[in-house]
């Protein structure tokens, strides 16, 4: 059975300061998307969403690389190939981060989902179970999120525009999960558990902040792949 236990006041702090910072640098965006919309809709999205774990860094690379041009005039930035990959490997990250969100809060809400998933059956341990939810949630939306994304760039038919996200993102998707359970499993097991008894529970803004940094660390994982899958042509250049 999964221990939870209580954590020390300043790690709770800490947790909560993440989080709440996560949401201004996400609202921020969000109030001067409605001033400035991305030309590209599902932008609009994805910039407040992949905001929520990486804060001021992401709010930042919104303000010098994502932002509209005011109607009155052209956008005649052109970005460097690390911007294009880094903007490109936000659309999995939007994915991720929405579809760990709704996976795990799911999963608390109907338990016996982690036991369709495996919990009691094949895993111990709960969380692996839910995981498993996770990757299957995460990867959905992450494969809507580059639909919406190369099939009007490429002008594509239903059809094709769902072949080629999934040809797009898979790769993408699956090295972000992997580092983000990578450095989850870190937190959860060789930091919270021998030093605090047990593991942050979804309800605890200590696991929503490890949450942050673990996404982080999907994204240092999914980079290289992105890289490739752009500069080989499978992924649009953003």
């Amino acid at each position: 059975m999964t221990a939870y236990v209580r954590f020390p006041h300043w790690l709770h702090i800490l947790s909560i300061a993440s989080i709440a910072l996560g949401v201004v640098c996400a609202l921020a965006i969000v109030v001067d998307e409605i001033r400035r919309p991305q030309k590209m809709g599902i932008m609009n999205v994805v910039w407040p969403l992949t905001a929520l774990f990486g804060t001021f860094i992401w709010l930042a690379a919104y303000f010098a690389w994502g932002r509209n041009a005011p109607p009155d005039r052209e956008d005649d930035r052109t970005s460097s190939f690390p911007v294009v990959v880094m903007k490109g490997g936000t659309h999995c990250g939007a994915g991720c981060t929405l579809g760990d969100i709704v996976a795990e809060w799911f999963a608390v809400a109907f338990p016996t989902l982690a036991v369709w998933f495996g919990w009691h059956t094949v895993f111990r341990e709960k969380m692996f179970a839910v995981w498993i939810l996770d990757f299957v949630v995460a990867f959905l939306l992450g494969i809507v999120f580059q639909y919406f994304t190369i099939k009007p760039m490429r002008d594509l038919s239903v059809v094709q525009g769902i072949v080629a996200a999934v040809k797009a993102d898979s790769a993408s998707i699956t090295s972000w999960q992997v580092g983000m359970y990578g450095l989850m499993a870190v937190m959860q097991f060789l930091w919270f558990t021998p030093a605090y008894g047990g593991v942050a529970d979804v309800a605890s803004p200590e696991f929503w902040f490890a949450m942050q940094l673990a996404m982080l660390a999907g994204f240092a994982t999914s980079y290289p792949v992105n890289w490739w899958l752009i500069r080989s042509g499978v992924k649009e250049a953003m």
